[in-house]
């Protein structure tokens, strides 16, 4: 096979109008640059907008790219500003207990909010293909920065700011750098640095979930996929509260409904949860422990309502969970079907008359 030619032959064919050769241009940070998206605008559909937007202005503008600042600078020049228009005219992306207090009662948890207002996931365990040439630290950081509470924390920060933090935190620019591309000076992008951090201290947590991950270690994480997937399944409340922090939250976006305290929790799962057999598949998400949950359907009690074989399990929920100290902080249940459609997620999993008695 031929060696792919080198930047700058790609770049003067690109130029002369040839797609394929700009395609192959940016392959190499296209998914970087969906990751700065997500980090950006805090839901997928947004990221894949902006990216969008991204490729076509490179696609129109590479004729004025003089070369003075290396390509990936000046893609991500473009998606950042792409981002900064979007977030001009999109409400903030947030999570359920960001909008209304936790839920006393179980059997009314509201309508859904259809509205873009929710924080989304990203099924995206791996960094971005740029990431194998830097050290190890900073990989471990482009982890942390799509985690959904830092995420969550950034949709708090003005534009600017976010920017600012992304650029120089977690991407590494200078503030030559980001203020070049920020069209602003290095005295400004070191201002709103600061006011950022001071706002994400105050909102993430004390340890990431890659600390928390890596203090479990791959043993203990599984013993706990495991755990979690068995006390589900079989509805043992006793073994899933066993697992929770005491003040452990659940929410369920498109639902404003969300549920405070491993009492609340437990109380929930056993009047609505328990209700439905279900089927976990973990799935990570955000660098976090996942699942994609279904639920049986058709309803059936017994082997006489059914036929043999006949079981389904419906997607009714990808789940992400928040680790503190070994055990679970928060239970995050993203319900919308046609986020799960765009996440890609199997709508439905074939089951076994035997799953009955699970």
């Amino acid at each position: 096979m031929a060696d792919t030619p080198p930047e700058a032959d790609l770049l003067s064919a690109a130029r002369r109008g040839d797609a394929t050769a700009f395609e192959e241009l940016v392959s190499g940070h296209r998914r970087e640059l969906f990751a700065h998206c997500y980090r950006m605008l805090g839901a997928v559909a947004d990221a894949e907008d902006a990216l969008q937007e991204t490729l076509l202005a490179a696609w129109r503008g590479l004729a004025g790219f003089e070369g003075r600042s290396a390509l990936r600078t000046w893609l991500y020049s473009i998606g950042t500003h792409a981002c900064l228009r979007l977030i001009s005219r999109r409400p903030r992306r947030l999570l359920s207990p960001e909008l209304g207090p936790p839920w006393e009662q179980t059997a009314d948890l509201g309508e859904p909010t259809h509205e873009p207002v929710w924080l989304e996931p990203w099924l995206e365990d791996e960094v971005a293909e740029s990431d194998r040439e830097v050290n190890p630290e900073v990989r471990f950081l482009r982890r942390e920065s799509i985690e959904l509470a830092f995420v969550a924390a950034l949709q708090h920060l003005p534009g600017t700011q976010r920017a600012v933090l992304i650029l120089r935190e977690v991407l590494g620019f200078s503030a030559a750098e980001a203020a070049r591309i920020l069209a602003t000076t290095p005295v400004s992008v070191n201002s709103a640095l600061q006011r950022a951090r001071r706002t994400l201290g105050d909102r993430l947590p004390a340890a990431s979930q890659r600390v928390e991950l890596m203090a479990l270690g791959d043993d203990g994480q599984r013993r706990l996929v495991d755990a979690f997937v068995g006390a589900w399944e079989s509805a043992d409340l006793t073994a899933l509260l066993d697992l929770l922090t005491e003040d452990a939250r659940f929410s369920m976006p498109p639902l404003r409904a969300w549920f405070d305290g491993r009492e609340a929790v437990g109380r929930f799962f056993a009047e609505r949860v328990f209700a439905t057999p279900w089927r976990l598949v973990p799935r990570r998400s955000n660098g976090q422990l996942g699942f994609a949950c279904y639920l049986r359907e058709p309803p059936a009690t017994s082997l006489d309502d059914i036929e043999p074989g006949a079981l389904q399990y419906r997607l009714g929920a990808v789940n992400l969970l928040a680790l503190r100290s070994g055990r679970i902080a928060e239970i995050v249940g993203f319900l919308d079907p046609e986020l799960h459609r765009r996440l890609g997620v199997p709508t439905e999993l074939a089951g076994d008359v035997l799953d009955l008695h699970r």
